[in-house]
Formats: C-alpha cells, sequence, structure tokens
C-alpha cells in the first residue's frame, strides 16, 4: 500500500512534463487550422483593408497638407503610415474574442477544452490567427504607402521586424479581447466594450501626432499603452526615425506573455 502510495506523485510527475513535451506540436496545429480558416474567408481580408486605407488617404493627405501637427523633419504622412499600421492590426485583433465566443456557441471549445493540450496552445494559435490576418491589412496599407509617396525601408531585415512587430501587437490586442470574452461571456457585451476601448487606444497613442505635443494626463496613458510601443518600432523600421527598438519590443513581448497566462486562465469560463 506504501509503495502504490508513493508510486502515485512519482507517476503523475512524470505526466506532465509528458503534456509540454508535446507542447510545440500542439501550438504548431492550432497555427494551421486557424491558417485553414483564414483560407476560407479572403473577402474579409480585403473587406477590414478599407478603414485604414480611407485614414491614410482622407486623414492623412489632409493633414499633410495643412501642415497642423509639428512633425519635425518628417512629412506627416511619413510618419502617419506606421500609426495606421499599428491600428489596423489593432482593429483586427480587438474583437477576435468573438470568434471564441461562437466557438463556444457551436461546441468546438468544449470539445477543445477536455483534450489535454494545455490551454495556453490554444490561445497562442489565436494571436498567431490574429497577426496574420494583421499582416495581410499591414501588406494593403505599406503598398498604399508607398503609392502616395511615403519613404519607406526597403532594408528585408526591417521590414521582418516590422512584421514581427505587428504580429506582437496583434497577438496581444487578440489576448486582451479574449481576456474580456472570459469575463463577459456574452457576444453584444464583447462588441459594446470592444467598440468602448478601441479609439481611446489609438488616440492615446502616438500613433497620429507626437507624445510631446499631448497634455500630461494623455502622455501618461500613451507611456503605459503597448500600442504607443508598437508604433515606435514600427517607425524606426519603415522610416528611420530614433526608436528603442529593443524596449520596444520588450514591452510588445512581455504584453503577450501576460496576455496569454490571463486569457487561458479564463477562457475555460467559457466553457461552463
Amino acid at each position: 500500500m506504501r509503495s502504490e502510495a508513493l508510486a502515485a506523485p512519482l507517476g503523475a510527475s512524470v505526466e506532465v512534463p509528458g503534456v509540454w513535451r508535446r507542447f510545440p506540436s500542439r501550438v504548431l496545429t492550432f497555427c494551421i487550422v486557424e491558417l485553414q480558416k483564414i483560407s476560407h474567408d479572403r473577402t474579409e481580408l480585403v473587406t477590414r483593408a478599407a478603414q485604414p486605407v480611407l485614414w491614410m488617404l482622407i486623414f492623412g493627405e489632409t493633414f499633410n497638407r495643412i501642415h497642423a501637427i509639428p512633425t519635425g523633419n518628417v512629412p506627416y504622412l511619413d510618419f502617419l503610415a506606421p500609426g495606421i499600421v499599428a491600428q489596423s492590426g489593432l482593429f483586427v485583433a480587438i474583437f477576435y474574442g468573438i470568434q471564441i465566443i461562437w466557438e463556444r456557441d457551436s461546441g468546438v471549445l468544449t470539445k477543445l477544452l477536455v483534450t489535454p493540450t494545455p490551454r495556453s496552445a490554444f490561445i497562442i494559435g489565436k494571436c498567431f490567427a490574429s497577426g496574420i490576418r494583421a499582416l495581410v491589412q499591414v501588406v494593403v496599407v505599406l503598398l498604399l504607402a508607398a503609392a502616395l509617396g511615403v519613404s519607406l525601408s526597403t532594408n528585408p531585415i526591417h521590414i521582418v521586424g516590422a512584421f514581427a512587430m505587428v504580429m506582437l501587437g496583434a497577438g496581444f490586442f487578440s489576448c486582451l479581447s479574449m481576456t474580456i470574452a472570459g469575463v463577459v461571456l456574452r457576444r453584444d457585451r464583447l462588441m459594446g466594450i470592444g467598440s468602448m476601448i478601441t479609439m481611446p487606444l489609438f488616440f492615446a497613442s502616438n500613433a497620429l501626432y507626437p507624445v510631446s505635443i499631448m497634455p500630461g494626463w494623455v502622455r501618461a496613458l500613451a507611456k503605459v499603452n503597448p500600442l504607443s510601443y508598437e508604433v515606435d518600432g514600427l517607425r524606426g523600421f519603415l522610416i528611420g526615425t530614433h526608436a528603442n527598438l529593443w524596449l520596444d519590443f520588450g514591452v510588445l513581448f512581455v504584453a503577450v506573455v501576460i496576455g496569454i497566462a490571463t486569457a487561458a486562465a479564463l477562457v475555460c469560463r467559457l466553457a461552463r
């Protein structure tokens, strides 16, 4: 009896590492599944790009002509383009929790959560999918920016760095959306909260104007807003302005890790 009692804890301790050894393959599986979903929904990828295109064409061109926002030696359209790139990823990711609620309603989520797969693998797959969706829009915005005369970097390393920055930003905001979904549990509530926080996140960042011209309280919000660090990094990669890239990547990486852990902890509430 005593040997059996000792064997049970030993067996449990061996089984847990086995699950985590399979963790990379489970993450890869969820990423492939999400990519297959995207391939069946190509129309949405194009229609979602309409909003950032309008920001570039109307807002960007107008403010570029009137010189109302001081951006130093950088033309305003060049200054704005990385902000719109970040905005496009934000607008894609912030409503990503709706997909999890839909999967809950269709019974898919419950089946996934009863498997031995770590919930964080499921969340990472969703983050990856939101990043890929954001990148499609980023390509559209960058092509438009180049057509409008924005001086973008053609260095492949800079472009890859910008794409990585967008992936991290979209990953964090999708985690934020999935965390909210795990709290509110309903699509209508999530859409209301998502709509309520999207514009404050966008305007309380350096996407449209420099931090230096903001009121003090807005400047304080911008300093804790992950979108500001994403935009700062994108400007460094795409138009060559001064940026603290290590800090930008570090803040976004930590934000994504915290977001994954929080969303994974709350997603089980949706299956109850």
